[in-house]
């Protein structure tokens, strides 16, 4: 798997913006916001926050995880859109750690990738995966153990690790067959198959 992760939230007007955190630098948060004064608002290394369709059109024909931060029902068409107005719509995926926002987004658009994110073991992965309408798992890398990997393969789903940094356990993830591995070096990521 090769492709870009990127962290959104919604803002006041429905606008959907790349950003990690809910709060720009000075303490603005983004929910507050409209899309313009959002993408008004410069980053720490000077650049404009991004709006998603923005992003969509640099990173062109590559796979796009959708990490939806935070996300009102009323703006689920908002973000639909977006997705459906980029230029490969065919190859975005979006999940979140509000299984929540997974499942209304099924209900809505059943084909739509999902994945649910987890940092913590769930004595039902299968179960919480169906309940979140997800196929694909996004669990912190060093919760994955064997019995995960073979889990949810069973369950007919993905299991991608996050956020793996390190050579040896972007390895040993590959060797128990994770099928992705996200980090913030693709470098140390290359694993043999």
């Amino acid at each position: 798997m090769d492709g870009v992760e990127l962290d959104v939230h919604a803002t006041a007007d429905g606008g959907i913006v790349v950003h990690h955190d809910p709060v720009l630098t000075g303490g603005r948060p983004l929910d507050t916001l409209t899309m313009a004064e959002a993408t008004a608002s410069l980053l720490s290394n000077g650049e404009s926050v991004p709006s998603l369709a923005a992003a969509l059109e640099v990173i062109g024909d590559r796979d796009v995880w959708v990490e939806v931060k935070a996300l009102p029902p009323e703006y689920d068409a908002a973000l639909l859109a977006t997705l459906d107005a980029g230029p490969f719509p065919s190859r975005y995926a979006v999940h979140s750690f509000d299984h929540r926002i997974t499942a209304r987004l099924a209900r809505q658009r059943p084909a739509l990738p999902l994945g649910a994110l987890l940092v913590a073991r769930v004595v039902d992965p299968a179960g919480m995966l169906r309940l979140a309408r997800a196929t694909t798992l996004w669990q912190e890398w060093t919760m994955i153990d064997q019995d995960l990997v073979d889990t949810v393969h069973a369950a007919g789903a993905r299991l991608i690790a996050w956020t793996v940094n390190d050579r040896i356990a972007a390895a040993r993830l590959g060797v128990m067959g994770v099928d992705g591995l996200c980090g913030n070096y693709p470098d140390r990521l290359a694993v043999a198959a």
